[in-house]
């Protein structure tokens, strides 16, 4: 299944691109189900980042590689796929594309995913669409013009 959502900010794409830190990933971590971050190398070409999820009862670890990254006269992009998924999920791709768009940015997150099984891919499109529909606003204000 797939879920694409378009944010638009105020900042160049290259400063977007620069700010695509630890701290960032953080904020965008949505409250729930809490995350801890066990590592996060960067969004660069075999950049490994890690991160335990706690669903209260249970905790579910999920690390994903960078798969690819890209920088041009319009655009930068990376690519994480899933490497050690939750056990609801068989298959994670999200390719981060930032984009020029006049004197700001489009932040789009582009995800495939598949759940374990046929239905499950279907009752996670809420949480997952949801989840990245969080982004937005967070987006929007962290790169706004100062």
């Amino acid at each position: 299944m797939k879920i694409n959502i378009t944010t638009r900010v105020d900042k160049n794409y290259l400063e977007v691109k620069e700010g695509f830190t630890e701290k960032l990933f953080l904020k965008l971590s949505p409250p729930f189900p809490p995350v801890k971050l066990l590592r996060f190398d960067g969004s660069s070409k075999g950049d490994l980042v890690s991160l335990e999820l706690n669903f209260l009862v249970f905790k579910q670890k999920w690390t994903s590689e960078i798969t690819a990254d890209h920088t041009d006269g319009d655009e930068f992009y990376f690519i994480d796929e899933g490497i050690e998924l939750p056990f609801f999920l068989k298959k994670w791709r999200h390719k981060h594309r930032i984009q020029k768009a006049g004197s700001g940015s489009l932040i789009k997150d582009e995800i495939e995913y598949e759940g374990k099984f046929g239905l499950m891919t279907v009752l996670l499109f809420p949480a997952l669409y949801g989840q990245f529909l969080y982004r937005k606003p967070i987006y929007k204000k962290y790169f706004q013009l100062k």
